[in-house]
């Protein structure tokens, strides 16, 4: 069997990361798998990127100028919606031509238009499309909280400076529809959480809506020693550590405000680590009035090496993602395998992969209080083995990648 999983990026994102990780499953299972995507970021054979990429970029700047004035140069709304009116037909190549079934993950950003989703469905090839977020089932977002309006016809779509009856997201939602109606094809929600929405959607009905998670390699992610971890980065070995870590860790929808209150409210602060973009900025929010971090404030850029990312996961005692929107987080699946506890709002897949109490702490959403807790609670207790059992089985390369393999002949 050939599977030729589809992405834009290869090595940037989690959807980036996850269908990587499963193209690497795949390999090792027994499957002839190879990855398109426009944007390549590695040497690897396996991995096959567009002939010309220049067209496509130039084609990505149009198409996010068109979203940019109808919102009538609203520039925080450019990156939450997405049209899909321009990209670049991948079925004439010979890679495309040659696999049994074709994968889709996150195929936005200018890599596929509308149109070129058509050519796909109508070229009889099994079509298996994971959901990375919610945009294959809703008009124009990614994330569609608190609407739901896709469950019947987008419009009115409170993405967009001046929604109407008939607006942009009206316009894409019902371009979808006759889209979708020229062939079958299967979702894969990396949760459950994102495949129940899933199949509640007017555009998908009549198509099949699964879950399957992502695989994490075991062989990078797993139990190491602590002590050993805290030296590599030059923490301290003595008190209590908690993660905290973002592309862009001041991104409202990854909750940092939560986390800052939650800290606050603590008597006994733990050091803090922060992993990203403007990690400066992010340790003023957490200072005291004389610019100090109570418990400690330990700075790393952002971690792209796997390896490295490993090690930090078993230096920490928990992980926290207070984030406000999330699907199936690759860090909460990492953590875990490192045997490190995570602590996250009730939201989207996260309860899936925290079990509440067990190998972590599932707070009350938006609650900085609850997650107070929860910290609190984690560094109380040793759920390290628990934790790294769950991550085990639930993300398991062969557990996965056998998944999609009765997917696919299905």
């Amino acid at each position: 069997m050939r599977v030729l999983l589809v992405n834009t990026s290869e090595t940037t994102g989690g959807a980036a990361i996850a269908a990587s990780r499963l193209m690497e499953a795949l390999n090792k299972n027994g499957v002839k798998a190879k990855m398109l995507v426009r944007d390549k970021g590695t040497d690897r054979v396996t991995v096959v990127t567009l002939p010309n990429r220049l067209i496509p970029f130039l084609k990505f700047v149009w198409e996010r100028a068109v979203i940019w004035l109808y919102n009538r140069l609203k520039m925080d709304k450019l990156w939450l919606v997405d049209i899909a009116t321009t990209g670049v037909d991948i079925t004439q190549l010979p890679e495309f031509q040659e696999s049994d079934v074709i994968h889709l993950h996150w195929v936005s950003q200018g890599f596929l238009s509308l149109d070129n989703l058509k050519k796909i469905l109508l070229s009889g090839k099994r079509i298996v499309w994971t959901l990375h977020d919610q945009w294959p089932y809703t008009g124009i977002c990614h994330y569609s909280s608190p609407c739901d309006l896709y469950q019947t016809y987008c419009h009115n779509c409170p993405q967009l400076c001046h929604p109407k009856e008939k607006d942009l997201a009206w316009k894409v939602f019902q371009r979808k529809k006759d889209i979708y109606q020229h062939g079958h094809f299967t979702l894969v929600g990396c949760s459950q959480w994102i495949a129940d929405l899933a199949r509640k959607s007017a555009l998908v009905e009549g198509q099949r809506v699964t879950s399957i998670p992502n695989a994490i390699p075991s062989n990078i992610f797993h139990p190491m020693n602590q002590e050993e971890a805290r030296r590599d980065f030059h923490l301290p070995q003595e008190k209590h550590l908690i993660l905290f870590g973002s592309l862009k860790v001041t991104d409202e929808r990854k909750g940092v405000r939560y986390l800052i209150e939650a800290y606050k409210l603590m008597q006994d602060k733990p050091g803090i680590v922060v992993v990203g973009k403007a990690t400066k900025k992010v340790a003023a929010m957490f200072a005291t009035e004389n610019g100090e971090v109570e418990g400690g404030f330990y700075p790393l850029d952002y971690i792209t090496d796997e390896h490295r990312m490993a090690r930090l996961y078993a230096a920490v005692d928990a992980y926290v993602t207070p984030s406000l929107q999330d699907n199936l987080p690759n860090t909460i699946a990492e953590a875990m395998s490192c045997g490190t506890p995570c602590v996250g709002f009730r939201v989207g897949g996260i309860p899936e992969m925290i079990d509440h109490l067990e190998n972590g702490y599932v707070a009350n959403y938006c609650d900085a209080e609850d997650l107070a807790r929860g910290i609190k609670y984690v560094m109380d207790h040793n759920l390290r083995e628990e934790a790294h059992k769950k991550a085990a089985y639930m993300f398991s390369e062969t557990h996965v990648a056998q998944q999609y393999i009765r997917l696919y002949e299905e």
